[in-house]
């Protein structure tokens, strides 16, 4: 079963999936982490030198890539499931969960980080609440496309466990 974690920047996808990973005996796959493996540089310098569009190229590709992978928890990039139709391939190809949290959250959280996020690395703090609540606002309507939706503000690992493990057994 592939299990893919979806949902905005700074939302925990890294941080449940590895967790998730450990809990289900799963292996685990950060996307992003993977992508700079495979370019050999970070996703930063891709947008620098290559922009955004041939970063979402190479996106869909890694991931479509873990298409016939089996016990693997995957932490997608925050617009993965926003192009080539992403979410679509990845709903097809095995469960996905958004982890969905509040626009405050999200900025208390990035915002510490935000030189090392390509999209958001030059905006001030009032640019950067503006981006969120606009980016979050046009990223719902995909990510609410997952199979299930859970709080990520003080997500315990355990109940989605639980929740997933209900969803396979169907």
């Amino acid at each position: 079963m592939l299990i893919f974690l979806v949902g905005f920047m700074g939302s925990g996808k890294s941080t449940v999936g590895k967790k998730l990973a450990a809990r289900l005996q799963y292996d685990f796959v950060d996307l992003d982490k993977t992508i700079e493996l495979i370019a050999g540089k970070s996703i930063a310098a891709i947008f620098d030198e290559e922009g955004e569009s041939y970063f979402r190229s190479k996106e869909t590709e890694v991931l479509r890539s873990l298409d016939g992978r089996k016990n693997l928890v995957v932490s997608t990039g925050g617009g993965t499931p926003c192009h080539s139709e992403n979410m679509q391939w990845m709903n097809e190809n095995g469960i996905t969960v958004y982890l969905e949290m509040h626009h405050g959250s999200i900025y208390h959280r990035i915002g510490k980080h935000k030189k090392e996020r390509p999209l958001i690395r030059h905006l001030g703090d009032v640019e950067l609440m503006e981006f969120i609540i606009n980016e979050l606002d046009k990223r719902k309507i995909v990510y609410r496309k997952a199979n299930l939706v859970m709080k990520g503000e003080r997500l315990k690992t355990e109940e989605l466990e639980q929740q997933l493990l209900l969803m396979m057994k169907k």
